[in-house]
């Protein structure tokens, strides 16, 4: 079995390569320091296992799990965690794989050996379980393509916008498509994008300004690009005292 080893902190990584090299049954076959390289790992290396740490500055291990449920053949996933039993609870109702640190050997192999597949709904219950302790919001967005996987910086977006059955992401790297609803992403990111038409949403921290154009028409502009989003009538009000605000 391939193994990807995840881990924020060097030590806690050193010391599950080192359990995991006293066995011929797992290979560890690469290492990860944060959530953005473990997805793109798993992209590249295709595990059959993941060690996945949960407290890992900026994307989290929870967050990481939701993106590898998107890939079309997902590693299995065990979490390794400091959380305290209480905590662990969310963990034993929703029978998912967890290791408690430090990470002792015989654990480590009974978690691999019965290690599955992280579902949606699992996902979703840890993230409830242990809401007081996290933010439920991505950092990332994870789009398929040519690549693999892409990893989209939630604060490096400058607007949604609904393309026919997609939703075009306008973002500090170029521009993307994804399949995710433009209602559900409002929903997740109210508290960073504001609505300004029925087809997009932008930036709260990267708009720039509200203008005219020729006809006009009113539309906003973003710092460091040239694009415009048109904006309905009824959202300018807000839009002002938005801009009155930064």
């Amino acid at each position: 079995m391939k193994v990807l080893v995840v881990d924020d902190e060097p030590l806690a990584r050193r010391r599950l390569v080192d359990l995991l090299s006293e066995t011929e049954r797992y290979e560890v076959v690469g290492e990860a320091q944060d959530g953005p390289a473990a997805v793109r790992a798993c992209a590249q290396l295709q595990p059959d296992a993941v060690l996945l740490d949960i407290r890992m500055p900026g994307m989290d291990g929870i967050e990481v799990a939701r993106h590898l449920d998107s890939m079309e053949n997902p590693p299995a996933v065990v979490f390794c965690t400091a959380f305290d039993q209480y905590a662990m609870s969310a963990f034993d109702v929703h029978a998912v794989g967890y290791l408690l640190k430090p990470v002792r050997r015989a654990a480590l192999l009974d978690a691999l050996d019965g290690a599955r597949r992280t579902n949606r709904a699992q996902i979703s219950a840890l993230e409830t379980g242990l809401a007081p302790e996290r933010d439920d919001a991505r950092t990332h967005l994870s789009v398929r393509s040519h690549r693999g996987i892409d990893l989209i910086a939630i604060e490096d977006v400058f607007y949604f916008m609904a393309d026919q059955k997609y939703v075009r992401i306008r973002h500090r790297g170029g521009e993307m498509l994804t399949d995710e609803p433009l209602k559900d992403l409002e929903n997740e990111f109210s508290d960073r994008f504001l609505r300004v038409h029925r087809n997009a949403l932008v930036s709260r921290r990267l708009l720039d300004g509200l203008e005219r154009d020729r006809a006009g028409h009113f539309q906003v502009r973003f710092k460091d690009v040239e694009e415009r989003v048109p904006v309905s009538r009824r959202c300018v009000p807000e839009i002002k005292k938005l801009l009155l605000e930064l």
